[in-house]
C-alpha cells in the first residue's frame, strides 16, 4: 500500500485509535428527498465538527458543502436504480475516478449485492473500481447492501464482507448482527457498521454503536439515526463518545440528555 493510499485511509479512520464516525448523507441517490434531508447543506452544517468524514454523492458535495470545509469525503460512485425501480440491486458505476480526483476525495464507495439477481454485475463493478483507484492511491469502500429478499445473519454478512475484501476493497460497510465478531474475524480489512433506519429511541442507536465497537467494528457510518433525530448534534456527540471515548450506553445517553437540555435552553 503506497503513501497516498495510507494517507487517505488515515483521514477516515483516525490513526490514534483506529476508529471512525462517518456521517452518511447519500440516501437521496435512490430515495430522493428523504425526510429531514430535504436540504442537505442545512442539516449537515452543525454536524461537521463531530464527524470524521462524510459519505455523499458528487451532486450533494458540489451543491451543499463549501469547498473551504476541511473534512474527508467518502464519495458514493454507484447507483442507477431508485426505490421505485424494478430492482434496486441493478447498480452501475455512476462517477468516474477522474471526477473523484477532481473533487479531492479521500475514498470512494459502492454497493455490492451478494446473492441478488445482479450479484455478478455489482462484484464486477467493485473489482473494476479497485483496479482504477489503485492507480491513483484512492481507497475503495464496499457497502454490503441487503435487499428485501436477503437475510442479515452473520453467515451472509461474513460471506459478503469476505468477498469484498478478497476483491480488493480497503474498507467494508455492513450491518450489525448477532455473532458479529465472526464477521469481523473473517474480514481482513476494517469494517464500519451502518446505522440503518431510524430507531424509535436514541438509546437503541447508541446500543448499536456500542455493541458494534465492542465486537470489533472500526466505527459506524450513521445517517438517519443522527440527522432524523430531533436533536442531531446531541446524537452525534453521544455516538462519538462511544466510538472515540469508549463511553458505555448509559454514559452516552447522559451526554445526549445533557446536550439536548443545553439546546432546549438556548
Amino acid at each position: 500500500m503506497d503513501w497516498g493510499m495510507k494517507n487517505r485511509i488515515s483521514k477516515i479512520i483516525r490513526p490514534e485509535d483506529g476508529r471512525t464516525v462517518m456521517l452518511a448523507i447519500d440516501h437521496g441517490y435512490f430515495l430522493g428527498p428523504t425526510e429531514k434531508l430535504e436540504n442537505p447543506g442545512k442539516i449537515i452544517k452543525p454536524l461537521l465538527p463531530y464527524a470524521d468524514s462524510l459519505m455523499l454523492t458528487r451532486g450533494i458535495l458540489r451543491t451543499s458543502l463549501n469547498p473551504s470545509v476541511n473534512i474527508p469525503i467518502v464519495l458514493r460512485v454507484s447507483g442507477g436504480s431508485s426505490v421505485i425501480g424494478e430492482n434496486l440491486s441493478n447498480e452501475c458505476l455512476t462517477t468516474s475516478v477522474e471526477d473523484a480526483l477532481k473533487l479531492n476525495v479521500s475514498c470512494v464507495a459502492l454497493s455490492i449485492f451478494v446473492g441478488s439477481k445482479y450479484e455478478h454485475r455489482t462484484l464486477k463493478n467493485l473489482a473494476k473500481l479497485v483496479d482504477e483507484c489503485e492507480r491513483f492511491g484512492i481507497p475503495t469502500l464496499a457497502v454490503t447492501a441487503v435487499g428485501k429478499e436477503m437475510t442479515r445473519d452473520y453467515r451472509y454478512l461474513a460471506l459478503s464482507c469476505r468477498i469484498a475484501a478478497e476483491l480488493g476493497a480497503h474498507l467494508v460497510k455492513t450491518y450489525y448482527c448477532e455473532n458479529f465478531h465472526k464477521v469481523v474475524e473473517g474480514c481482513p480489512v476494517p469494517i464500519v457498521v451502518a446505522g440503518g433506519k431510524k430507531f424509535p429511541q436514541p438509546e437503541d442507536a447508541l446500543r448499536l454503536a456500542y455493541e458494534a465497537i465492542e465486537h470489533g467494528a472500526a466505527g459506524v457510518d450513521m445517517g438517519r439515526n443522527i440527522w432524523q433525530s430531533d436533536f442531531p448534534v446531541a446524537m452525534i456527540k453521544a455516538i462519538r463518545s462511544i466510538v472515540h471515548g469508549n463511553s458505555t450506553v448509559k454514559e452516552a445517553s447522559e451526554i445526549f440528555m445533557q446536550e439536548k437540555e443545553t439546546f432546549q435552553a438556548a
